[in-house]
Parts: structure tokens; C-alpha cells; sequence
């Protein structure tokens, strides 16, 4: 069979489930994205329950806020996420799971996390998308134009007073080490921590207009600016709150929309307030680039070294690629997180 009538077939095979699952989807391309309905709670397995080791017991614990991003064409990215950081964290009692939703009706994936989750401790908060919507530039991908996308720009303004420090992670994650090595990393001062990539071509994030600029790129000056993936971050909610970065961060969008200084989304102003005044923690705490690029999401290797975090960033979602039967080598270090119901046990790598 050739590969066009393959694709046809794994998309009647999606669109069949979803009449007999009440799963409605959307089509992009050649990839069907499911969007949970009202029955999500029934789409998912029930994950096992998972309690605090000794050592837990003897320093308390030590509560840890994640944050994450709650959507319906990412839910299946976030439970995998949720699973795996349970699993491998001596003190899941200990971590606190915020969710920021833009969704209007947000019941069905708050079910669908609380029946896979019973013992979950989750807080989620409604962002409204009116807040950003005209801040934002298109980009090179759409999803990346959508206001969610900018939600961990407002992460401090939106939780308690009371949430000091938070862990920021993309929907499309695994972590495969403890959350805690990363949650409690040294800040030394700095009001943002994750691993940056100093061997990258800085210069590619920003357009020529913008380096041709001197008031502009002189906001460089006087600081070696290293790209970063905003993906993964550890966030001092007291010296962001303090330091008004929600407003610089926003300052450099309204730039964007006069100048175009920029392609990538939520990326770029993070790079401009902060790049350069990071504390950066070890590569292998984000193996990203495992969707491969933001235009054809082409496989792509692990790097070498250890790793504690996979991070599918770019276009291609495993999710995505396993279902449509066409899935990268690196998509197999997913699916064992899956707890999707009707996800296929037979798999065909291409």
C-alpha cells in the first residue's frame, strides 16, 4: 500500500474511534488532533497511586508548584507529562500541580486529570485570553500564535501571593529523574534558572531589523546573551513580582508589533529581558527539539549525555506521529507515559 493511502487509512481509523469514543477532532494535514469532549474523564486511564518515600518523611518533603499550560489538543501531552514526574519523584505527595486553561468550559479536562489523578493536588486558574491576544505577532507556526502559549509570561500575576518559586513545564515533556533536583536548584539571585545553549546562533531569534537597530539590540550590552528554551524554567515568582518582569517582557511585544524584531512567539521577549542573566542548570535538563523543526517537525536523535527531561519542542508531537502510525524513534521514549484508552499497541516506524 502506498504512503498516501496508509495516512488515509490511520485518519478513517482515528475518525472511526472518535465516532465510537465521542472523540471530535480537528485535521492538520495529514495528522487528526483530537479534542477531548465532555466524556474526557473516560478517554484516559486511571494512573497508578504513588506515596512519598522515607526520605520524604525525614526533610518534609519539601513542596514543589509545577505550572503547566491545561488545552484540549495538548491534554494527552499533559497527562504523560503529570505521569512521569509522579513516577519519578521520591515525594509525589509533595509536588502541587497549577494548571492555567484559556478554555471557557474547562469541566471535561479537569475531570479527565482528576479521574487519572484522584490523589492529584492541582489548582487550575482561568487565563484570559483577552489579556494577550492583541500583543501577539504571527509567527512561523500557529500553535505558537495561540494566547495560552503566552500564559507563562503572566504565571506570577495569576497564582497566590503565596506560591514563591514555581517550575514552569511545557505540555509536551517526560521527565525521567527526580522534578526535585530540578525545583530546588540554587537561583544564586537570578530571578529565572534552565540549561542554555550558548553554542547556538543567538543571532538567528531576531530579524535583521532588529540587529540593525542600535537602540534595539543594545539592550545586549554588557551581557553574553545565550538562547534558552522557555519550555523548561525555574521561576522566583518574589523577584519576578518585585522586579515588574510581566511588563518588560509585554514592553518588547508592543516592539514587536511596530518593528517585526522577531519570529518565534513567547520566545523572543524572554530572550531580550532575560538572556545573558540566567542561572543555567545542567543539559540534561531538557533534551528539547524532539518534535524536530517549527515547519516540518522532521525526526530528530537524542543528544549525547545524560538526560533527565525529553521535551518534544518544535512541530512534530509524539502523540500525533504514533497515532498517525508514522512515528520518530525517540516517539517510543513517550508512549510508555500514554494513558490514552485507544491508542494502538501496534506501532510502524517509517
Amino acid at each position: 500500500m502506498s504512503c498516501n493511502c496508509t495516512i488515509v487509512v490511520a485518519i478513517f481509523i482515528v475518525i472511526i474511534l472518535g465516532a465510537g469514543h465521542a472523540v471530535t477532532g480537528a485535521r492538520v494535514g495529514a495528522m487528526m488532533i483530537r479534542q477531548p469532549s465532555s466524556s474526557s474523564a473516560q478517554m484516559f486511564r486511571e494512573a497508578p497511586a504513588f506515596w512519598n518515600g522515607a526520605e520524604c518523611a525525614a526533610d518534609g518533603g519539601g513542596r514543589v508548584d509545577i505550572a503547566m499550560t491545561l488545552d484540549a489538543n495538548y491534554l494527552r501531552g499533559t497527562m504523560a507529562a503529570v505521569l512521569s514526574i509522579l513516577q519519578h519523584t521520591a515525594c509525589p505527595e509533595s509536588m502541587v500541580f497549577h494548571f492555567l486553561t484559556a478554555e471557557v468550559d474547562d469541566h471535561g479536562l479537569v475531570a479527565a486529570l482528576r479521574a487519572s489523578f484522584p490523589s492529584l493536588d492541582l489548582r487550575v486558574y482561568r487565563f484570559d485570553p483577552s489579556r494577550v491576544r492583541d500583543r501577539i505577532s504571527r509567527s512561523v507556526r500557529q500553535e505558537l500564535d495561540q494566547p495560552l502559549n503566552y500564559a507563562r509570561v503572566y504565571l506570577a500575576d495569576t497564582l497566590p501571593a503565596d506560591v514563591r518559586r514555581v517550575t514552569y513545564l511545557d505540555s509536551d515533556v517526560i521527565v525521567v529523574d527526580d522534578i526535585r533536583t530540578l525545583a530546588f536548584v540554587d537561583l544564586a539571585g537570578h530571578v529565572l534558572a534552565a540549561p542554555e545553549y550558548c553554542h547556538a546562533n543567538f543571532s538567528n531569534y531576531f530579524t535583521d531589523a532588529f540587529w540593525s537597530h542600535l537602540a534595539l539590540n543594545g539592550t545586549f550590552r554588557g551581557r553574553r546573551p545565550c538562547y534558552f528554551n522557555t519550555g523548561v524554567m525555574v521561576m522566583d515568582f518574589v523577584k519576578w513580582r518585585a522586579g515588574g518582569y510581566t511588563r518588560r517582557v509585554e514592553e518588547w511585544m508592543a516592539v514587536q508589533k511596530r518593528r517585526r524584531i522577531y519570529h518565534l512567539g513567547s520566545l523572543p521577549p524572554f530572550l531580550l529581558v532575560f538572556a545573558g542573566h540566567i542561572r543555567a542548570v545542567d543539559h540534561r535538563w531538557n533534551q528539547h527539539g524532539l518534535g524536530g523543526d517549527n515547519v516540518e517537525g522532521r525526526c530528530r536523535g537524542l543528544h549525547p549525555g545524560p538526560i533527565s527531561l525529553l521535551h518534544w519542542s518544535g512541530k512534530g508531537k509524539p502523540w500525533l506521529r504514533l497515532d498517525t502510525r508514522r512515528p520518530c524513534s525517540v516517539d517510543y521514549l513517550w508512549a510508555p507515559y500514554d494513558l490514552y484508552r485507544y491508542s494502538s499497541p501496534v506501532i510502524e516506524e517509517w
